[in-house]
């Protein structure tokens, strides 16, 4: 007896049996119903390029298993697969089914029917063949993935300072391809920075500090923005300065523009990413009261006298340390614009270079608080230089 193997079709035909399929018309309603639903796109990159259904999560065939569990790990949840005509989807959902996936649809007629029924469609922008080589490693994370790097691409970013922090922060950025950075800084590159400042190097010394990074940072990914804020930062251009980045990274090492900084970040609800070094000691936190945590003026109420807290220019600074606490601060602010993880909100992290070792603080709001408090008295930027020097002689 002559056995005859089943072809392709009937393989399709007997998984479309297996799972469940959804029309163009039910899935419309849902998504009007704006139910908890995953909509997957499982076609190739630019099969997607011409649109999308609104909403939906772009995963090509290929990376579907390996990418599902991070994008979704709750196997109740509804998801409707869909690829270009309804045979890929199929194959998707019976695979999502076998991982323990209890609640996975397929699209019948895929995108194509979607489109023949005359339902809207979203145009999703999408990275050039060179940005996808250059961030290939970011890409082919499933918690970044490509939608997460253009999230980096369309953020603002402003460097407070292009020093010790300033600098391997901005490295970091720039190389993440974080589309905007700004950095702001009236200095110039002294020899004496370049024990630390790897932004900058002999052949820039005398020039401005904002320069030199925008020439190193451009250098690294001619991709990105660089803004140079010749500039020192004071009440009378913080906000308009400020105004029109997403987030803001401390990086300097005075009290009064910490101040500054933390009154103006909580006026246009920006989140601070703050870092500061001393001798051998770092820190690094998040301070970002419009997502209910605390600000600087609830760690710190007042500055400390100016004995007790002596700059780095006065007290020193172990080289790499700026290189450890830059780069976290740079962790925080990729972090949030990707929207993953958990920032450092609430939590002080101390690292003592000595013993290498790292401990985390908690932070709570102090709901007395002048600034972000229940009862707040600050209601506009305030004479900085006269808060610090006045803060201990009242």
């Amino acid at each position: 007896m002559l056995l005859t193997m089943p072809s392709s079709q009937d393989y399709l035909n007997q998984i479309k049996k297996e799972i469940k399929e959804i029309s163009v018309e039910e899935l419309k309603k849902k998504l009007d119903k704006k139910e908890n639903l995953l909509v997957i796109d499982v076609r190739e990159k630019e099969e997607t390029e011409g649109g999308v259904i609104p909403g939906a999560t772009k995963i090509p065939r290929g990376f579907l298993e390996l990418k599902i569990e991070n994008l979704e790990p709750n196997k109740n949840r509804p998801i409707v697969i869909n690829c270009a005509g309804g045979n890929r989807s199929a194959l998707s959902a019976k695979a999502l089914q076998d991982l323990g996936y209890q609640n996975v649809s397929s699209l019948k007629g895929g995108y194509a029917a979607w489109q023949h029924a005359g339902f809207p469609i979203e145009q999703k922008k999408g990275l050039s063949s060179d940005k996808m080589a250059r961030y290939a490693r970011h890409t082919s994370m499933p918690e970044v993935g490509e939608e997460g790097q253009l999230k980096l691409l369309s953020a603002k970013v402003l460097l407070i300072g292009a020093g010790g922090l300033g600098s391997p922060a901005g490295l970091y950025l720039a190389a993440a391809g974080v589309g905007t950075i700004g950095i702001i800084d009236n200095d110039v590159v002294d020899k004496s920075n370049l024990q630390r400042q790897i932004l900058h190097d002999e052949s820039w010394e005398g020039l401005p500090k904002v320069e030199s990074a925008r020439h190193r940072m451009k250098g690294i990914n001619s991709d990105i923005k660089v803004i140079p804020h010749q500039t020192r930062l004071d009440r009378t251009n913080a906000l308009e300065i400020l105004k029109d980045y997403d987030i803001v990274v401390n990086g300097c090492d005075n009290f009064s523009t910490r101040y500054l900084l933390n009154d103006a970040c909580y006026f246009l609800k920006k989140p601070l990413v703050d870092g500061s070094i001393f001798r051998f000691e770092g820190q690094v936190t998040v301070f970002d009261p419009a997502r209910g945590g605390p600000c600087y003026r609830c760690l710190y109420p007042l500055p400390p006298p100016p004995e007790m807290a002596p700059s780095c220019q006065e007290a020193g600074v172990f080289g790499v340390l700026p290189g450890i606490i830059g780069s976290l601060q740079a962790v925080e602010v990729i972090k949030i614009i990707l929207g993953q993880g958990e920032p450092l909100i609430g939590k002080l992290i101390l690292y003592d270079a000595l013993k290498q070792k790292f401990r985390e603080m908690k932070i709570r709001r102090d709901k007395t608080c002048p600034l972000c408090g229940d009862n707040p008295t600050i209601k506009e930027l305030i004479d900085y230089e006269w808060f610090c020097s006045t803060a201990h002689s009242q």
